[in-house]
Parts: structure tokens; sequence; C-alpha cells
């Protein structure tokens, strides 16, 4: 700004015709005034950049997976197979599960056989083959061992009646129920189709203190008593035990050997659940 009042002055000087003398005679101290190196700093204010704001991205969802059943120590988390499947009129339909419930509110089909009978390699309380010799065979081999140990205690037991048909059951049910009537008999046999036996997976046994019979005194030998404590150990578990006939419909029969597996019978023995009450406690895996 200042340079450009000293161009208009020298330029008017000119005009008005002032002569070389009189330009000279010009105090041209004044000069520092318009040459002043200092200039007026021009501050130019830089537009503030406005942050960007990001957006924020709605959380990714992830993919749904199963939750795993939540459990308690009341609970038992077993592998859906095991649950027993029943038609409309509560007949089994996966009748080769090792954990079939069979009971007097669900049934065998009428012509179910077990694909894998076998004798299990032990003392019988009768000779010759009969269908109440044979067993299924995963709980065949349990039962050897299970006599296997009781042997090597010096305890002497038998094997009584196993697998039982359709038919034989018919038979069994028909003649208790002309000798005691309804009542008795239902406490005592199975209708036929209810039986445990026709699963392939029971076995009834006895001894020589309790006459090769099968009597609740069997329970109270030291055979029967043998047998309480050490059948899970093996897999089995005593199927209708003492006390128990308000749930499981029968009557004290310690005698009678479930095959369970020896997992689920560990489980029931620690908690004295009878198979009903193991699968009230069951949940699917």
């Amino acid at each position: 700004m200042k340079k450009k009042h000293f161009s208009v002055l020298v330029i008017l000087l000119l005009l008005t015709g002032c002569s070389s003398k009189q330009l000279d005679d010009v105090n041209w101290k004044f000069w520092e005034y318009f040459t002043d190196d200092k200039t007026e700093e021009v501050v130019e204010e830089t537009p503030i950049e406005e942050e960007a704001v990001e957006e924020e991205e709605p959380p990714q969802e992830s993919p749904e997976t199963e939750a795993p059943p939540e459990t308690n120590e009341n609970q038992y988390v077993l592998e859906e197979p095991f649950f027993t499947v029943l038609n409309e009129e509560k007949v089994i339909e996966n009748t080769e599960n090792m954990l079939v419930l069979v009971n007097k509110n669900q049934s065998l089909p009428a012509d179910y056989v077990p694909s894998d009978l076998t004798i299990p390699d032990v003392p019988f309380s009768f000779e010759g083959d009969y269908e109440k010799k044979y067993l299924r065979e995963e709980a065949a081999r349990a039962l050897e061992e299970f006599f296997a140990a009781a042997e090597a205690d010096n305890i002497e037991i038998f094997a009584v009646s196993g697998y039982r048909s359709y038919e034989t059951q018919y038979g069994i049910y028909n003649t208790y129920l002309k000798k005691w009537g309804e009542e008795k008999t239902n406490a005592v046999s199975a209708i036929p189709g209810h039986s445990e036996h026709q699963t392939g997976l029971a076995m009834d046994i006895s001894s020589r203190s309790a006459a090769l019979d099968l009597t609740e005194e069997f329970g109270e030998t030291p055979e029967g008593l043998w047998a309480k404590e050490h059948a899970s150990e093996h897999g089995f578990i005593i199927r209708y035990p003492q006390d128990g006939e308000v749930i499981t419909g029968y009557q004290y029969e310690p005698w009678h050997l479930r095959y369970v597996g020896k997992e689920v019978a560990a489980y029931m023995d620690e908690h004295d659940l009878t198979l009903e009450e193991f699968f009230d406690r069951a949940i699917k895996q």
C-alpha cells in the first residue's frame, strides 16, 4: 500500500512540471516511509476442517449357534437317540435303544425280537437251550464281567431268566391272572408287550441260599446284598427297588437286573433313582 502512494506522488510531481533540481531538493527521507520492507502480515484464517464423524456400524450378529443346554446337579445330559420314541398308541419305535424305557405306560411291538441275542457265558440255574438264556450282545458281555467279579469275591450266583418273547410273556401273565387275579398279577407280572424281558436287556438272578428262586428273600442273602452293591460297576441296576412300587408300578424285585451301561448305572446308583426318575432328570444334548 505504501509503494502505491509513493508512485502516485512521483507521477504528480512530474505532471506538475517539477524540474530535476526541484526533485533533487525533495527530502527523500520520506522514502523510508514508503520503502519500509516491513509488510503487514496477512493472516489467512484457515478454515477449520470438521472432523469426520465415523458412523458406527451396527454390531454384526454372529451366526446363530445352538446354545448348550443348561444343567444343574439334578439333571443328566443324554444324547437324543437314547430317549424312548413312542407312536400315538404309546408303542416304542426305537426298540434297539439300549436305554429303552418299558413300563406299564409304554410297550414294545408284539413282534419285536432283538437282533443281537446271544447266550452269556455264565452259570444258569437250569439245563438246556431256552430263550431265557439269551441277552443282547452288549448286556451279555457285561453280565459275564459281573459274574466274574462275583466269583472273584467268592460269591456264587446263577442266571435264571433273560430274554422273554411276547408270546411267552402272554402265557405267563395269563397263568398268573387265573391263579391270583388281576390286581396281584399286575403287581408282579407285566402285560404282554410291557415286559422288560422282551428287550433282551434284563436278567433275573438267584443263589443257592435263596433255593434258586426269585423271591424277596434273595435281597437279604450275601449274594443279593453283593449284587445290589456291585451291579452299577458293571452297568446294571436293580430295576424294581425296595419302596419303588409307586414309581415303577411293580413290587420289590431284588433279583431283576437291567442293563443300562456303566455311566448311567453309576449316576442312578449315586442318586438312588429308578429308570423312570432318571428320565425325569435327563435332558437332550
